[in-house]
């Protein structure tokens, strides 16, 4: 019993094993809410087809999806989670990207500590720790592998990579939390 033969497959192999299944004598009806299939020739080919269709809605979807994704990295908006420093937020509908008032202090102040003062990723982790703001804000432990992410992240002075390892980068819509000079620094 299934609602419906596109709820059964959404890809060649599963497809293929319902209808080997079928030719085994190991599955023998499928009933949907308006359809009832069985092993002989004409039911399974229709079953083939309307599975069939499913699995290129769904990679049309894929495509939709990608295509969604892509026009919204051309706006400058990255299709991810804020980075610490950052906040999500709804406006009319959209949502967008706005600086965490509390963090971003800390998070420049990183970027400042390890440019002027040559400070290393454990000399920051100490940091943090001893001054337990950046775990107030951001209610968890800033492990060190976290922190050597951040300093590496362009989004912080407005750019950004998606996907990650493409090569292809935008200029995020973004506030910046630091300068480029200050990153490269």
């Amino acid at each position: 019993l299934t609602w419906a033969p596109d709820r059964l497959s959404r890809n060649a192999g599963d497809l293929g094993s319902l209808v080997d299944l079928m030719d085994r004598g190991k599955l023998v009806h499928i009933k949907t809410n308006s359809q009832s299939f069985s092993n002989n020739p004409n039911e399974k080919f229709l079953l083939m087809i309307l599975c069939s269709q499913a699995k290129l809605e769904n990679d049309n979807r894929g495509l939709n999806v990608k295509r969604g994704i892509r026009a919204k990295c051309e706006m400058g908006w990255r299709p991810a989670p804020a980075p610490i420093g950052y906040l999500n937020y709804s406006h009319l509908g959209t949502k967008k990207l706005m600086v965490d008032k509390e963090s971003a202090p800390l998070i420049e102040k990183m970027f400042t500590l390890v440019a002027e003062d040559s400070y290393s990723g454990r000399d920051l982790k100490n940091w943090i720790d001893e001054e337990k703001e950046l775990k107030k804000r951001t209610q968890r432990e800033i492990p060190l592998s976290m922190i050597y992410r951040i300093l590496k992240n362009t989004f912080y002075y407005g750019e950004f990579e998606y996907p990650v390892g493409s090569g292809k980068w935008y200029q995020g819509s973004h506030e910046p939390i630091i300068s480029k000079d200050l990153f490269e620094a």
